[in-house]
Formats: C-alpha cells, structure tokens, sequence
C-alpha cells in the first residue's frame, strides 16, 4: 500500500515556524522519527519512508500555499496514489489552538491552500488532518495572524500537538480514515 502524505505550508525562511506552516512542521516530526530527510523535487521537497509495510510518500509543496494543488496533483499521478490514500494536513483558523480534526471530505473553509486542491483535483472527496490555530486577531489581519510566529506558550502546547498528528498520520495507513477519525476527532478536542 502507498499513501500520499502532504503537509502544505510556504517555503522560505521567512516563514518558518508560522502558524501557516503546521502542515510542514508535522511532516518533518514524522520523518525524523524515520531519520529521513526530505529532498528538493518537482514541484515540493520529498522522502519516502516506510511504516509497517506501507510506503509513505510525504510532500511538502514548494509552490507555496494559494498553489498547494499544482503539487499534489502531479504527486499523485507520479506515484499513482488514489485519492483515498492522500492525507492533508492543513492549519485551521476556524477551531480553537491544538484542536485536532480529521475529516474524509469537505471544502475549502476559505483556506487559500485547499482551495487550490479542491481546484485542480476537481474533487472535495479527500482525507484531510486539521490542527487547530486558534483565531487570536483582529479584524482584517488575518493574514498577518497566520503567517506570523508562534508565542512560547503556543508552542509548549503544540509540541504535543505535532505528535498526535504523527500518531494519527501512522493511525490513517494502518486502521483507515474511518476508526482514525473517531479517535482523533473525540481524543483532541
């Protein structure tokens, strides 16, 4: 079996480290705990890794965020992964910090980066994983709130944070969305 993975965030060091950037941050707890490194390629930086007898492609687009489907689309046909066996793993200003939310379906929720995906796959029928980000902003900075850096206290609590998405990444290639969801969606709310 062989599953797409994808954390979707902005490239540069810019952007290191933002709220934005949660997709990215997961991905690299996750290949660290396989000791891979992702590598510059089209269109995204990639590794493979393997986990109980499943290869995990994962994808960090390089097309930056509003541009997310470009990568994902050409992913999935170069590895010729179903759609099903895609995971996304976006931040989400519409759930409170730390929240953890894996749906099989769904739109855009006014995310730029899912947006494009739901564009260019010209489906909404795809697993995604949502961490929560909380939505501590004013009105009409909402781009500054997501592209800026986490606080200290932010990130105490979302060290944690980043290993259950990890757990629950491993959880969705090897029991399916359908169990997975019911024990994120009732365990991180």
């Amino acid at each position: 079996m062989k599953y797409l993975i994808v954390g979707l965030g902005n490239v540069g060091a810019e952007y290191a480290n933002t709220r934005h950037n949660i997709g990215f941050v997961v991905l690299d707890a996750l290949a660290a705990k396989s000791g891979a490194t992702f590598t510059p390629d089209r269109y995204a930086s990639v590794t493979k890794i393997k986990y109980r007898a499943r290869t995990l492609v994962l994808v960090k687009p390089s097309t930056y965020m509003n541009l997310s489907g470009k990568a994902i689309k050409y992913w999935l046909t170069k590895e010729k992964i179903p759609l099903e066996n895609m995971l996304v793993v976006v931040d989400d200003i519409a759930l409170p910090l730390g929240t953890l939310r894996m749906r099989t379906r769904g739109g855009d929720g006014g995310h730029n980066g899912l947006y494009d995906i739901i564009y260019r796959l010209e489906s909404e029928s795809f697993p995604r994983l949502r961490i929560g980000i909380g939505d501590e902003f004013a009105r009409g900075h909402q781009v500054d709130f997501v592209l800026s850096q986490w606080t200290r206290k932010e990130e105490e609590l979302m060290i944690p944070r980043v290993e259950a998405a990890v757990d629950a990444i491993r959880s969705f290639v090897t029991i399916g969305i359908n169990r997975t969801m019911n024990i994120v969606n009732s365990k991180f709310q």
